[in-house]
């Protein structure tokens, strides 16, 4: 496997997923004839300048800065890991930076999360599934880890102040579906968001991308009756289900469904059609996993081509070209962007810091 630190998967990621979300900003909400009338061929659409990006960066942003300060204060454990999250996600809520038409339910599961005396579940919108769970979910992805060891709850590592603590497979599914039902808690976004942060994880360990559709079916099917009370508490009561178990597999189901739709859409890949009509057009959970996955698949040696695929589609375009983005530099590091791209791109200090902080 590729070493993170030697191709700075991290800063990769972090850095595609702001391009990503930057390229795709002034496309979404347009059909693809728009967006070629606006832009030229897609194949040669650059980026804005200034380079502004989305609330799906804002919130990967702040995602990762409630990570850090959970993870200096020690092992992540649910209670560590929701109060600096949740304050994050209430700051950007609050932020007069949020006007970048920031999605209703994060809206709404904010605003109830800013009420302290209220428990988390019960802000959480278990009806919604939509791609903000998702779209902000990879610096979980990102977290240092344990390959290999048995999955065991929170951080462990060698002792004292310069030791690197890894996150077991089992803690990092954990986080990364907490992460998602403070705001989206229908157990699909719980599901998508759970499998974006381990294809972040395989790929930036050098997972080959012919292998990666198989690698997230076999995870699907091993996680699919598992719920994760531990981080989720009784989530699963606010919805109508009659157990855990029942309410987790609803989303595992959806989400094998739409990995099989990628594996179809790669039988016969046509590049120049639209990557929504294949796996959908991403406004929900599942769907930006798969159409993220899909424009990563079809060019995964040539990232910038991948995000304009991603940024020319007829669906929720700056969220599934920032998901490609994070899929791509996870891949190939930090060095596949080019400068003049890289270096425009806005909050670059803090993704270069939080990229540098995993790197390390």
């Amino acid at each position: 496997m590729t070493r993170v630190d030697s191709k700075r998967a991290a800063t990769g990621a972090m850095t595609g997923l702001a391009l990503g979300d930057a390229l795709g900003f002034p496309t979404e909400f347009n059909d693809v004839p728009r967006i070629l009338e606006k832009c030229g061929p897609w194949r040669d659409m650059a980026l804005p300048a200034p380079a502004y990006v989305t609330d799906d960066t804002q919130m990967s942003l702040a995602l990762g800065r409630g990570l850090r300060t959970a993870a200096e204060r020690g092992p992540l454990t649910p209670s560590r890991v929701v109060r600096p999250v949740r304050e994050e996600y209430v700051e950007w809520w609050r932020s007069p930076e949020n006007n970048r038409a920031p999605g209703r339910t994060c809206l709404v599961a904010c605003e109830l999360l800013s009420h302290d005396e209220r428990r988390w579940q019960e802000a959480s919108q278990v009806g919604s599934k939509g791609c903000g769970a998702t779209m902000r979910v990879a610096p979980v992805g990102l977290l240092p880890g344990l390959p290999g060891l048995p999955g065991t709850p929170g951080l462990s590592g060698s002792s004292g102040p310069s030791a690197a603590p890894g996150l077991s497979d089992e803690a990092r599914s954990g986080v990364a579906q907490l992460q998602a039902a403070l705001t989206h808690g229908h157990p699909t976004a719980l599901a998508a968001s759970d499998l974006v942060a381990w294809t972040i994880r395989l790929l930036a360990h050098g997972t080959p991308p012919g292998s990666l559709l198989r690698e997230l079916r076999a995870y699907a099917r091993e996680n699919r009756s598992r719920y994760h009370e531990w981080w989720l508490g009784d989530l699963w009561r606010f919805a109508h289900d009659h157990g855990p178990v029942e309410f987790i597999e609803r989303g595992w189901d959806e989400c094998l469904d739409v990995l099989d739709r990628v594996e179809a859409a790669l039988r016969a890949p046509d590049p120049e059609a639209d990557p929504c009509e294949a796996t959908g057009e991403g406004w929900v959970a599942e769907e930006s996993l798969a159409t993220a996955l899909l424009c990563f698949l079809l060019f995964p040696e040539e990232p910038l081509t991948a995000l304009r695929r991603a940024a020319c589609t007829a669906g929720d375009s700056d969220s599934l070209a920032c998901l490609t983005g994070a899929f791509a530099g996870a891949y190939l590091g930090a060095g596949c962007w080019p400068s003049d791209w890289a270096e425009r791109i806005e909050y670059r200090g803090e993704l270069l810091a939080l990229g540098a902080l995993w790197d390390a």
